[in-house]
């Protein structure tokens, strides 16, 4: 702060060493009793200035911009307007002085000399008397440079062009207005164009100072987490090299340049462009350049492309048409002689009238407005009535300030008030696009404020593409299925890779990941959404299990009848032989074991995929214990007896064939209590092996059951060696290949299923597991017992206890000798 006021101090000391100029003057000093200061860049300083000392600049010999006259013009207009006025400051009359402000850091004189009193400046002194405020300056740079001048004593600056957010910092800028949407708001029109052509892949061209960065800024953070990307962004300047940049853009493939920058610019930019060739490009215009009257004329601008703009409302100041014409006609800026200050000056006899009303109009409006906001700030201030004002009350500039944060006044059906931060509370932009008529033509608008309308009318618009919009994306979207891989850093660049079966994109939460589906779920491959499985197993009502029940059914009926039978002949050779009692065991395993069958269909519960497998195992293992126990007999009577006496003794004093079986099922009890303890069987919902359906099983582990199994396959080994060993005996005694035929038939039907299961793992794999539990249960009784029973009905000659001893006497006479 003591460099800033001691550089004021400094400047303020040159005012004095500033040549004066007797030159027409009119235009820019009006006396009054309140005064107005107001900041216009009629002329502009293009090129660098390099100064050695401070001095003043002729801004007359640097270039005319014809729209910021009009506004000079303007705000003379509106003062007048409101000298006019019997209601708004009835008996005050206000004064202004303007100046040219045609450069960004060195148009100090200006506002020194409009905050000097009698060419000197107090810092810490009174401010200048009756300055009650100044509309301006029109950028954001010149703004920048002037304002914390201002500042230091709160005097209110109403800016109608300066849209950089950096003013809506009150801390630094407390004193600061503007009649114009900020930057903010700019942008995000802008990025509402870009989403609703859907132009993901744009650059970015913007002044290289405080108003263009802070575009660049508030763009960069607006398209953060959307799909818009920046491709290229660059800052404008005198040494700009604008054939690289359109190299540079046509290498990215952009179709799409947001400039973010003053007309000045815009026009240097557009002259190389058409020079370098540039076509079929949208360029996207800010309310700087958008209402620019010269460039939509200018030869080879069509080819370059199509040219939308973000533009403020381009009201018509009813009454402004005339003072022009009044004014010229005066010719005062010619005729009028008086001691003036050094850019207080201009030439305007080259300009007519239709010149100055035909430029421009962009900021028409907010320079009226900014006029009337000050005046009904003081209106307020001096508590004016109906005809008169309190002149009585000295007014202070903050006291003005304390109204104008209070304003809220209607001006040509417009309400205007300001929000807590100076910026204004009201107004839309209007979306225009250059026709080829070389005008700027109304296509849409957007509203800040509720209720926040946006409207484009696509069909009004002329596009370099005969007629269909044109594109500007770095990869094409991916077809419908497809997710997207990054290519890059950034999100506009990509690769397209299909998601696999059991997985769905949904583009609209995340088009980079292929979403899994649940297990009750499936999907094909390139899919955008599951669907549901198709749930699967063996109803009771299905025609292979009501087979099934129905065999088990007669299973059981046979062995009922078997032991009927074999209960009537209970001391016949044939059913001693077969086993006497333990036939009964057996046929009443082979019933119990026949349960599991009914357990395998239906929708399986914890309950039903134990009795799938646990009658099965338990009693089945009481059926082979019994078959080893008759094999054994078998080689024990016809061999053992012969050869060892003792042994055979033994075995039949102390029961040793119900020994064995005991033991067999009490072991095979106890393994299947510890397995079934450790993990039992529960259900389970297959869903690997099809992926449109959930088979519903069991889930068996393998480790809990293997010592169940193995003890079972063990007996069945076991049994298989002993009545393989009775192979040589009489033909007509055939019980031990009875035996070995049967333990064939359940080894093969467990093969042939173990294989079928490897194949297939289908709903009917469980009809296909009872099956093999029927066939195993079918192949002793059918070649174990009925053969029996065809004896004991059929052949009751051979069931006779001389014909068995007959037999067995001719076989001991052939093994001795």
């Amino acid at each position: 702060m003591v460099q800033i006021l001691a550089f004021v101090c400094l400047l303020g000391s040159v005012l004095n060493d500033v040549p004066q100029n007797t030159i027409p003057s009119s235009e820019f000093q009006l006396d009054g009793d309140f005064l107005l200061g107001g900041l216009f860049n009629i002329h502009h300083v293009s090129s660098p200035l390099h100064l050695h000392r401070p001095e003043a600049i002729d801004c007359t010999s640097h270039s005319l911009i014809l729209s910021s006259y009009q506004r000079f013009q303007l705000m003379r207009f509106a003062v007048e307007e409101i000298n006019n006025s019997t209601s708004l400051l009835p008996n005050i009359s206000l004064g202004y002085i303007l100046f040219d402000q045609c450069s960004d850091g060195h148009s100090f004189p200006s506002i020194l000399n409009l905050i000097s009193v009698n060419g000197l400046i107090d810092p810490w002194g009174e401010p200048p008397k009756n300055l009650i405020g100044v509309i301006g300056s029109h950028t954001t740079p010149k703004t920048v440079s002037v304002a914390p001048l201002l500042m230091m004593d709160l005097i209110p600056m109403v800016s109608y062009a300066a849209t950089s957010s950096e003013f809506s910092e009150k801390k630094t800028y407390p004193s600061f207005f503007r009649t114009l949407p900020s930057n903010k708001d700019v942008i995000e029109v802008i990025v509402k164009i870009l989403k609703h052509f859907k132009w993901h892949w744009v650059s970015f061209l913007y002044n290289d100072n405080n108003y263009g960065s802070d575009g660049r800024e508030l763009f960069i953070r607006k398209i953060q987490d959307t799909e818009i990307c920046l491709a290229y962004t660059k800052g404008l300047d005198q040494r700009t090299d604008y054939p690289q940049i359109f190299r540079q853009i046509n290498t990215l493939r952009v179709h799409v340049i947001i400039v973010f920058a003053t007309e000045w610019v815009v026009e240097v930019l557009f002259k190389s462009a058409i020079q370098q060739n540039v076509t079929n490009k949208v360029w996207l215009a800010t309310n700087a350049w958008s209402l620019n009257r010269k460039l939509p004329k200018t030869k080879g601008i069509r080819k370059v492309g199509t040219v939308f703009g973000v533009a403020a409302s381009a009201t018509t100041i009813p009454g402004f048409s005339d003072f022009v014409h009044s004014a010229k006609a005066v010719a005062l800026c010619e005729n009028a002689e008086q001691e003036t200050f050094c850019n207080q000056i201009f030439n305007c006899s080259g300009l007519s009238a239709a010149d100055v009303i035909d430029a421009d109009p962009s900021y028409s409006f907010p320079v009226y407005a900014a006029v009337y906001s000050i005046a009904h700030a003081l209106h307020k201030t001096l508590e004016c009535k109906v005809g008169r004002c309190n002149d009585n009350i000295t007014v202070y500039p903050h006291m003005v300030l304390a109204e104008l944060k209070k304003s809220n006044f209607t001006l040509l059906n417009q309400t205007i008030h300001f929000d807590e931060n100076g910026d204004p509370n009201y107004g839309l932009y209007f979306i225009v696009f250059w026709n080829h008529n070389g005008e700027a033509q109304e296509i849409g608008y957007y509203e800040f404020f509720p209720p926040f309308h946006f409207v484009i009318n696509s069909h009004e618009i002329q596009w370099h593409t005969n007629g269909k919009v044109p594109a500007s994306v770095c990869s094409q979207e991916c077809p419908v299925g497809y997710k997207k891989e990054k290519a890059g850093i950034q999100n506009c660049c990509f690769n397209c890779e299909i998601c696999q079966n059991g997985t769905f994109i949904n583009v609209t939460e995340d088009p980079y990941t292929c979403v899994s589906c649940t297990d009750a779920e499936w999907s094909a491959e390139g899919s955008t959404s599951c669907s549901l499985r198709v749930v699967e197993f063996v109803p009771f009502t299905d025609t292979g299990a009501v087979v099934i029940m129905v065999a088990a059914l007669v299973l059981v009926g046979l062995n009922l009848a078997v032991s009927v039978l074999f209960a009537i002949n209970f001391n016949t050779p044939v059913v001693r032989s077969a086993g006497g009692p333990m036939c009964f065991l057996i046929l009443i395993s082979l019933t119990l074991s026949s349960l599991s069958v009914y357990f395998y269909f239906g929708q399986p519960t914890a309950a039903s995929c134990t009795l799938r497998f646990l009658p099965f195992l338990l009693f089945y293992t009481v059926c082979l214990a019994c078959f080893v126990v008759r094999s054994f007999q078998i080689v024990c009577i016809f061999k053992i007896a012969a050869k060892l006496p003792k042994l055979y003794s033994w075995w039949m004093k102390y029961h040793g064939q119900w020994l064995v079986i005991t033991v067999a099922f009490a072991i095979q009890a106890l393994l299947l209590l510890i397995g079934y303890s450790y993990d039992p069987p529960k259900p389970v919902n297959e869903t690997f092996w099809y992926r449109d359906k959930i088979v519903l099983g069991c889930d068996i582990n393998l480790k809990a059951s293997s010592t169940s199994v193995i003890f079972l396959l063990s007996l069945c080994f076991l049994c298989f060696i002993f009545s393989y060993m009775g192979k040589d005996l009489p033909k007509n005694y055939n019980e031990a290949k009875s035996i070995t035929f049967c333990l064939l038939l359940f080894i093969l039907t467990w093969i042939a299923f173990a294989t079928v299961y490897v194949l297939y793992n289908g709903t009917y794999i469980q009809t296909l597991n009872a099956l093999g539990v029927l066939f195993s249960l079918f192949s002793f009784l059918l070649w174990y017992f009925l053969p029996k029973c065809l004896i004991i009905i059929l052949q009751p000659q051979r069931n006779t206890q001389q014909y068995f001893q007959g037999l067995i006497q001719s076989y001991t006479k052939t093994i001795s000798q």
